[in-house]
């Protein structure tokens, strides 16, 4: 379970936008606050969601492709900037991994796990529950992202 909270944050950071270079924190940070982003991560998982600017994270999770999204939250200060990195902190985990976010295009983005490489997901900005529905998420997922207050 704090593997796939590992992979989920990983995923939810990842969501920082860059441009084929590295973000540094705070540039990462005010791009990517309050936005919604759809994900598909290296092993399976997949799902959308946002991050807040007190570092707390909400969205919908698929993890490893299995067939049960989840609406899962993150407290406040999950996701915080350590000096030019941006690092989470989750409960039951000894260490807080940091991660590595280049930019692909004005709406794609890769966050990595620092040292990790391989350990990433793909994030795409998306413009709201209809988009999210369009791009082939299936009726749970639709379902749970059009059903929380406050996703346009």
């Amino acid at each position: 379970m704090i593997l796939r909270i590992a992979v989920t944050v990983a995923c939810m950071v990842a969501a920082l936008p860059v441009r084929a270079a590295e973000l540094k924190a705070e540039e990462a940070r005010r791009l990517v606050v309050g936005k919604l982003f759809s994900f598909n991560c290296f092993e399976g998982t997949s799902g959308a969601g946002r991050v807040f600017g007190d570092g707390s994270v909400s969205g919908i999770v698929r993890f490893q492709g299995g067939a049960t999204a989840r609406y899962i939250t993150m407290p406040p200060g999950t996701l915080r900037v350590k000096g030019e990195a941006v690092c989470a902190s989750v409960r039951g985990m000894g260490v807080d991994p940091c991660f590595t976010l280049t930019q692909i295009d004005d709406r794609t983005f890769r966050g990595a796990i620092t040292g990790l490489s391989f350990a990433s997901c793909q994030f795409v900005r998306r413009s709201g529950r209809t988009e999210v529905a369009r791009a082939g998420s299936s009726r749970v997922m639709h379902s749970a992202v059009a059903g929380q207050p406050g996703q346009e």
